[in-house]
């Protein structure tokens, strides 16, 4: 039996690993395909994105839904168990943003390394 002393401890766990938090904003935002988060997140490799990815399906926080097009191709989307996380990680997300402009107005030398996510999504 695992023990929690409260409830963020669990929430945390779910999204703690180094690139889990990124690629649940992007994938709120509509960026749902393996190659397109490649190019969001350029330092992660194709093994650790494969094994994140696995862990949120996993944890019934996203789903791996297969489009049959042509090409044939992969997207990953909330599950209705995980709407909740999307809207607060995105709440996060901006939240961090504005956090980052706040510091630099009072001259921290900060900078976001990406598009502002919700400027252009």
């Amino acid at each position: 039996m695992k023990n929690y002393n409260i409830g963020v401890e669990a929430a945390l766990e779910v999204i703690s690993e180094k690139w889990k938090a990124l690629i649940l904003c992007y994938v709120g935002v509509g960026i749902n395909r393996n190659g397109q988060l490649l190019r969001k997140i350029p330092d992660i490799s194709q093994k650790v994105l494969t094994e994140q990815l696995k862990q949120l399906v996993d944890d019934d926080i996203l789903e791996r839904v297969v489009i049959e097009e042509k090409p044939l191709h992969v997207e990953y989307l909330f599950t209705n168990y995980g709407e909740k996380l999307k809207t607060i990680m995105l709440e996060l997300c901006n939240w961090g943003e504005n956090h980052i402009e706040h510091n630099i107005k009072k001259g921290k030398d900060l900078a976001i390394l990406t598009d502002k996510l919700f400027e252009n999504h």
